[in-house]
């Protein structure tokens, strides 16, 4: 049975690796994997990111949804020693708890109903490479102990196993919550916040670094290629640089994407776009707008356009179901009402 658990964990950990290579292929784009910019802010970011790569010291990247956490957390990797082992990465609030910690530590068989078979975790298959916990600030606090030994000891149990396991990993985590307001309520452990906290790395929302917006929709224009060959009129353009885009580069891929797939010519006009981004239904990019309503907004519009089907409505907006679920609930928004 161990000889078969090695296999497994093998087999497994080739798949990421060849999961990165593939990946790292397809974002490969001049100057910086991935990441197309010409902003001052993100280029100090990258330059952050080149001064901490070579080091295994931990990083907490920062930003809104949809602002390229994980593609820094990728660049991070790939710029440091470790880039030839796996990047490994989970999203912290897309599972229950009994479940997150099943991914992150392994099992053992029969831990547990349903648990046929052994398994390695996510830590186990990070040994050498880099774990990457993307909203993390949704973790649990029972999983951020367990997290935070594991740290502290390079060591862990998987669930149901008495033996001690040992582990060589760099931590990248990752969130869009608000941590000192979560510390602040103890929805989030302050130790570990200073342990995964080394480094701090703060991504600007796309609102402001307009000037990336024309090379984003330029890029975002090739990927999609595939549903045809087109480009934007400069009234298109125009509207999608004036947008506030509350879901930043993510919203602006999901809109350049639908876009090339309903215009019925070469030229995607305003037509073209989606209401709120032609200014019918615009949600607030003052400066004094609150960014917490430009969020709101955003959820229900999306909501509008998918009948009120909450699976599809995460899928768009590229947050887990509990994610969206919880700001629904948090923004008082009926999802039954756009059905």
């Amino acid at each position: 049975e161990e000889l078969d658990i090695l296999i497994r964990k093998a087999a497994e950990k080739g798949r990421l690796m060849r999961q990165n290579v593939v990946m790292r292929a397809q974002l490969d784009e001049p100057g910086y994997q991935g990441i197309i910019t010409s902003s001052p802010r993100m280029e100090e970011v990258l330059r952050l990111v080149d001064r901490v790569a070579p080091t295994d010291s931990s990083v907490l990247v920062l930003g809104e949804s949809g602002t390229g956490k994980e593609l820094v957390a990728r660049a991070i990797h790939d710029r440091s020693p470790r880039a030839r082992q796996a990047f490994v990465p989970i999203h912290c609030g897309a599972l229950a708890r009994e479940v997150l910690e099943s991914e992150l530590f392994g099992h053992e068989k029969g831990a547990f109903t349903g648990a046929v078979a052994t398994k390695p975790g996510l830590i186990e298959l990070a040994d050498g490479g880099t774990l990457f916990l993307d909203e993390i600030g949704e973790m649990e606090p029972e999983s951020q102990v367990k997290l935070l030994r594991v740290l502290e000891s390079h060591a862990f149990f998987r669930v149901g196993g008495t033996r001690r396991r040992t582990v060589d990993m760099r931590l990248v985590a990752a969130t869009n919550r608000d941590l000192a307001e979560a510390l602040r309520v103890g929805q989030f452990r302050q130790d570990l916040f200073y342990r995964i906290n080394t480094i701090t790395i703060t991504l600007p929302p796309l609102r402001e670094r307009r000037e990336d917006i024309r090379r984003l929709v330029e890029h975002f224009l090739e990927q999609n290629a595939t549903y045809g060959r087109k480009h934007l009129s400069d009234a298109a353009m125009d509207a999608l640089e004036r947008y506030g885009w509350p879901g930043n580069v993510r919203e602006l891929q999901h809109a350049v994407q639908r876009a090339v797939i309903l215009s019925p010519g070469d030229v995607v006009q305003p037509a073209d776009l989606p209401d709120e981004i032609r200014g019918d239904r615009a949600p607030s990019a003052s400066p004094g707008g609150s960014l917490e309503e430009m969020e709101r907004q955003h959820i229900i519009t999306t909501l509008r356009h998918v009948g009120g089907h909450r699976a599809k409505a995460a899928a768009v907006l590229g947050i887990d179901p509990k994610t969206l679920y919880r700001k629904i609930q948090e923004y008082g928004i009926s999802a039954d009402a756009y059905k």
